[in-house]
């Protein structure tokens, strides 16, 4: 299989799209949101997984018929996955914090 330049050339143009880069730029594009929202965002995100696999529980505990075992079962799963992700990110982000906070002036 031969790469022809044309494509190869394409292909790293889409690439760099894709990573924020502006052509004939090699430096990235500023981001239109801070970190602080992107944790904002996530967190809310957790929480309504959160609140929505509670809302199934309660539901499918109380006799709802519109709600099945799975649909509770697959929501309770997706909100602890998406918790455990969150706190991983945090002891990241504590331990990226102790190595900054231990570095020499």
């Amino acid at each position: 299989m031969e790469i022809s330049n044309t494509s190869l050339l394409s292909e790293m143009q889409s690439m760099a799209q894709d990573a924020g880069v502006v052509p004939g730029n090699l430096t990235p594009t500023v981001p239109k949101a801070d970190f602080g929202d992107f944790l904002t965002n996530a967190m809310d995100h957790v929480n309504g997984l959160q609140m929505q696999s509670n809302d199934l529980a309660t539901r499918l505990e109380l006799g709802d018929t519109r709600v099945s075992l799975g649909d509770a079962m697959i929501a309770k799963e997706k909100a602890g996955v998406a918790f455990e992700a969150t706190v991983q990110v945090r002891n990241k982000l504590v331990e990226a914090y102790k190595d900054i906070m231990n570095m020499p002036v």
